[in-house]
């Protein structure tokens, strides 16, 4: 059920003052105008326990659409994804005649609901939550009185929101069917996750749903993996140490890296051991981050599509703001695979 918005008149009746007196202090002429200062305190206390917020644009017109959407992401300076997923969600907005409204948060749920009240107080017609890396994020409760989409996030509260993600378990299944198609059928490492379907980077649900698909195609053909390395974290030192702990016990056909920076590492720690990709190992990646272009051969990955996911979450939206139409819950973005060198047929 939607919170009913606390109007200027209750505010009013609950300080004990008239609609105008109530009016002139919340925007700030009550000194100029001889209120009291009693009679100001109460107003302004009584406003803040009531949960009352000034609707900036109350002069506007009454009842109809303000055609702009907030969103609301956790970066937008420091990720180049983020601008991605923000030129996407705008390209999409100005198609259908909406305007976007950006704010960055930091991750810090207290700014992230400061963001949304202000967009909300300027009426904006929906809002999107958008994360850079695939998590769960607390849904603010002010959001229970306008239309929201998650973006690239899932809900760590009961709020029902819909979700516009990545389709991490169909990337995984891209990833194993690529090496399978090229005649990889033994001697497959893993290089991120563990062997269990939980032994992989805390809360990460994009680990999770790759290892999925991985697994479930890796079944169907019949191939065993037949190692895994588990790293702390997905970067290039990381990458690189466990494929080095790999060669010094085994050589293996193919490597499958969970993320690009983690290939990246085990390109080096090849090369260190003299051999080549993909003519002695096969490698593919995930995210095509772009480091995976600069990578000799190019590397083979499956690609986090963030200008789409911006686009979609923003259509999503649209259809509830324009058409009110009820939208399934949860969307999934297809993740194209982005062919390089780094795979070929196992030579021995």
């Amino acid at each position: 059920m939607r919170r009913a918005r606390v109007t200027l008149a209750d505010v009013a009746a609950a300080s004990g003052v008239s609609v105008t007196t109530a009016s002139l202090v919340l925007t700030g002429r009550a000194r100029e105008l001889r209120i009291s200062a009693e009679a100001e305190r109460r107003v302004r206390t009584t406003a803040h326990e009531l949960g009352y917020r000034r609707n900036v644009l109350a002069t506007g017109p009454r009842g109809g659409r303000s055609q702009t959407i907030g969103f609301v992401s956790d970066s937008v300076t420091s990720s180049g994804w983020a601008a991605d997923m923000i030129k996407g969600a705008v390209d999409a907005a100005y198609r259908h005649g909406f305007m976007l409204f950006v704010g960055e948060s930091g991750g810090d749920p207290l700014v992230e609901r400061t963001l949304v009240d202000a967009m909300r107080d300027r009426r904006a017609d929906g809002v999107v939550i958008a994360s850079t890396h695939t998590r769960a994020v607390v849904v603010p409760d002010c959001l229970t009185d306008v239309p929201a989409v998650l973006l690239n996030a899932t809900s760590a509260t009961a709020v029902a929101v819909p979700v516009v993600l990545p389709d991490e378990v169909q990337a995984g299944r891209s990833a194993a069917r690529l090496l399978v198609e090229a005649g990889h059928d033994r001697d497959i490492h893993l290089i991120g996750a563990g062997a269990s379907r939980h032994d992989s980077p805390p809360q990460s649900i994009a680990a999770s749903e790759r290892l999925r698909g991985l697994r479930e195609v890796f079944a169907e053909a019949d191939v065993e993996v037949a190692g895994a390395r588990w790293c702390p974290k997905w970067t290039p030192e990381h990458g690189f140490a466990a494929t080095a702990a790999l060669l010094s016990e085994h050589r293996p056909k193919a490597l499958v890296c969970l993320n690009d920076h983690l290939a990246f590492g085990a390109y080096q720690a090849l090369a260190e051991a003299g051999l080549s990709v993909p003519e002695d190992v096969s490698v593919i990646g995930f995210e095509d981050h772009p480091v995976a272009s600069w990578m000799r051969p190019r590397l083979t990955t499956v690609a986090l599509p963030h200008h789409e996911l911006g686009a979609w979450a923003v259509r999503v939206l649209v259809e509830m703001v324009v058409r009110r139409a009820r939208t399934p819950m949860i969307h999934r973005v297809p993740m194209p695979v982005r062919e390089g060198g780094s795979v070929a047929a196992p030579h021995g």
